[in-house]
């Protein structure tokens, strides 16, 4: 009984630990102090009128969205192409790929987009949009891999092998048994790559336009003149948004998920 009191209440105060910043900041966003930590005795819905009304900020989120979306969905093609050919490669070649694929996740990101700058800039592309999808897409491939190779293993390769034995080629057995079996692991690489390119700074600052924003480097450039920019309540009511996003998401995942194993069980 004391361990389960104790674990609790650990439990508790990490999850007060991570979430108590966001819950608060979620609170500012219906105040309309211009600094965080300074109560003022107005409240309402002003930022979010000002956050719709900002037009170069909307700019902003609408670019940040579209990249997240280009970078998640060419990042899941070439993922989760990689991740079946490596899965169906000799022992050796599946090893030394799957080494190779954690090099960007295991190197210091700042590193990675100073070669991509650098790679980008001796092929003549320069700090363009190609050379930020390009960099948007090197950061988020391997989470794809990783994604979509347990599902791999998790399949029944016998159902593969039939396909072929009843006269299908390789390309359509892998369209009409492998793709179907592995299409969760495809999901959830899809949306780890979308969040993985919004939350992303480092890279986007080395290879993006100079007139190029996206919502990581507008924060950055907000709060760099120290929180003093016009522009910085109204963020709060952004990141509001973006919470309540999540949240939803995560909510109607776990119905979806518990109700598809509550028919399972059924059966």
């Amino acid at each position: 009984m004391v361990k389960k009191i104790i674990g609790g209440s650990y439990i508790t105060l990490v999850l007060f630990l991570l979430y108590a910043p966001i819950l608060l900041l979620f609170v500012y966003s219906f105040n309309m102090s211009r600094e965080i930590g300074i109560w003022s005795p107005e409240w309402g819905f002003d930022l979010y009128y000002k956050l719709w009304s900002n037009t170069d900020l909307m700019e902003t989120v609408v670019n940040t969205i579209v990249l997240a979306l280009a970078a998640g969905f060419i990042s899941t093609v070439l993922g989760t192409m990689g991740a079946i050919g490596m899965f169906y490669s000799s022992r050796r070649v599946n090893r030394t790929m799957n080494e190779l694929t954690k090099i960007p996740i295991i190197n210091a990101e700042v590193v990675t987009a100073i070669s991509i700058a650098l790679i980008c800039t001796m092929f003549g592309f320069g700090r363009s949009y190609a050379s930020l999808l390009i960099g948007h897409v090197v950061l988020t491939v391997p989470f794809v891999v990783l994604s979509v190779i347990p599902k791999l293993k998790q399949m029944d390769n016998n159902l593969y092998e039939a396909v072929l034995d009843l006269g299908a080629t390789p390309t359509k057995a892998i369209f009409l048994i492998v793709i179907p079996e592995i299409l969760p692991g495809i999901i959830s690489g899809f949306l780890l790559a979308i969040n993985i390119s919004l939350d992303d700074y480092i890279i986007t600052s080395f290879t993006k336009p100079s007139t190029f924003k996206t919502i990581s480097t507008y924060v950055y450039d907000a709060y760099a003149k120290g929180g003093k920019s016009s522009s910085v309540p109204a963020l709060r009511a952004l990141f509001a948004i973006i919470f309540v996003v999540m949240i939803a998401y995560v909510v109607i995942h776990s119905f979806i998920q518990s109700r598809k194993s509550r028919l399972e069980g059924s059966r």
